[in-house]
């Protein structure tokens, strides 16, 4: 059995194979999630790691002794195991460690209609069951069968956004030896887009280079290959193909929080009045746009859990992370890169300029973008920062999450939060201008990194 202190985090179950993370482990959390949930079918999915198949077949060994039949979908993308969850109303189960290296992977656990388990809806209940021993069944076992999905996720999500009257676009697509390289194909077919793929062939080793788009190295060969082929725009998936980063005409890397207020003001046409959530570290420029586009901006917390709680009981249409996962109420609340992909795609090939012009209007201030400090005390290196900045004039200071130090005055915030699994302070600073975004963001930097 794995170390199960060290693999069930706050949104799921992730570790190194097979010290932390193995086949027992996977069966066990199979037959735990049945009991928890209930149910009496499962679907699974999983990623294309070499020790996904073993994995997800172990869960399913768990989850039949326990009764329940489970349904393989085999490989997707996590927001394809989220549409199984949806379209057949059933508690899903995806094998995946999404960005992380190749050592790695994970389980992450939905209830029926994509609701997310994390630690406070039922991983706590699972984690304990393993540790006591999951309870015995003497019913009849259940059925393991396979059905391909890739087809009515694809043809899902081009329900969801109108594609048929754009004008043709050379889009190159970095999937990272991901799962982008299995549903792009399948997404893009039939849509007037001339494809320049990168990095298709599946490949949990990632050879080319890590599947986290967040980090700007990872983007260069995309950059590269969107001016050389003289392309409209550039996607990047992360690894399981949850989370979509853009880089535009130029070659020039899109914050998502550009995307955010993109898709926001498409949906508030869509949906006039409706609320959209937003986590506290996107740009000041998307609560802006939200409201002059007539929607109720909502500010969350960092993570999941959160913004899909929020938008739960918000009713909101739509939801944006600083970190590239693009929320829908239309897909069940969750996210979906490749619905927030879609978004762009049509809203560039709606109109004839290119996209840098295009979403110039949601780029507003200057961003430091997420820089993170190591740090031996994560608390103390803040209230040093909330010290610094508290009897300022003008100064506001809030901690829904981390600390939030804002200026509004001098039209600069920051805020820095805490890593939940590193010895990090992560900060993200913005502001009108650059000087004013830099000088703050050094301030900070030199309080947290004082010896």
């Amino acid at each position: 059995m794995g170390d199960l202190a060290k693999i069930f985090k706050a949104y799921d179950i992730r570790g190194v194979v097979p010290d932390e993370l193995d086949p027992a482990t996977a069966e066990a959390a199979g037959a735990a999630f049945v009991r928890v949930t209930g149910a009496s079918a499962v679907v699974t999915a999983h990623d294309m790691r070499e020790s996904s198949v073993p994995l997800a077949e172990a869960f399913a060994r768990g989850a039949t002794s326990q009764g329940a039949d489970v349904i393989e979908a085999g490989l997707g993308s996590t927001d394809m195991l989220y549409y199984a969850s949806g379209d057949l109303d059933l508690p899903g189960a995806m094998f995946t460690a999404s960005h992380n290296p190749a050592k790695y992977n994970g389980l992450k656990l939905c209830r029926a209609g994509a609701r997310p388990v994390g630690r406070d809806t039922g991983l706590t209940e699972i984690r304990e069951m393993i540790e006591n021993g999951v309870p015995g069944y003497d019913g009849e076992p259940g059925t393991v069968t396979r059905r391909d999905i890739l087809k009515g996720y694809a043809d899902h999500l081009k329900t969801l956004v109108d594609l048929s009257s754009i004008r043709p676009l050379k889009v190159v697509v970095d999937a990272g030896n991901g799962m982008g390289g299995h549903t792009v194909p399948s997404v893009f077919e039939g849509l007037p887009i001339d494809l320049v793929p990168l990095y298709f062939e599946l490949d949990g080793t990632f050879p080319n280079h890590e599947a986290n788009p967040i980090e700007p190295e990872n983007l260069r060969d995309l950059q590269a290959e969107v001016r050389e082929t003289g392309a409209d725009i550039g996607l990047a998936f992360d690894g399981d193909a949850d989370r979509c980063f853009v880089v535009d005409e130029r070659g020039e890397i899109v914050s998502p929080s550009a995307i955010t207020a993109l898709v926001a003001t498409r949906e508030l046409a869509k949906h006039p009045g409706s609320s959209i959530v937003h986590n506290l570290i996107t740009s000041k420029a998307v609560p802006e746009i939200i409201a002059e586009h007539g929607g109720t901006p909502v500010r969350t917390r960092v993570g999941h859990s959160f913004i899909k709680q929020t938008m739960a009981e918000t009713g909101a249409v739509f939801g944006g992370e600083h970190s590239a996962h693009f929320y829908f109420r239309d897909f069940w609340f969750a996210d979906s890169g490749m619905l927030a992909a879609l978004h762009v795609l049509a809203a560039l090939g709606e109109q004839d300029g290119p996209l840098s012009e295009l979403l110039g209007e949601y780029t507003r201030y200057a961003a430091s973008g997420e820089i993170n400090s190591e740090v031996a005390d994560q608390d103390a290196a803040a209230a040093k920062v909330r010290e610094a900045f508290a009897g300022r004039s003008g100064v506001e200071i809030d901690e829904l999450d981390g600390l939030t130090v804002r200026d509004d005055a001098a039209g600069w915030w920051f805020n820095l939060r805490p890593s939940n699994t590193e010895p990090l302070l992560r900060l993200n600073a913005e502001a009108g201008d650059e000087g004013t975004m830099a000088a703050i963001r050094d301030e900070v930097l030199a309080l947290v990194r004082e010896k």
